[in-house]
């Protein structure tokens, strides 16, 4: 005796939205380091002031985990 099997495809499911797409880890980091050249370039490139940069172009970027 023969069993025909009826095969039934599945649509994919469309992937979960997110309430506010993030840019990948690597492209933020690339994000503030080129903010952060900026500051430094508006300052002359003084030593001294590279953390404030940083930091200043990761609340500027937006620092998320």
């Amino acid at each position: 005796m023969e069993t025909s099997q009826t095969s039934t495809k599945k649509e994919p499911k469309a992937p979960a939205k997110s309430r506010k797409a993030r840019p990948a880890q690597y492209d933020r980091r690339q994000m503030i380091a080129e903010a952060a050249y900026y500051y430094a370039e508006r300052r002359g490139f003084a030593e001294g002031g590279d953390l404030d940069d940083w930091l200043q172009a990761e609340a500027q970027i937006g620092y998320s985990n």
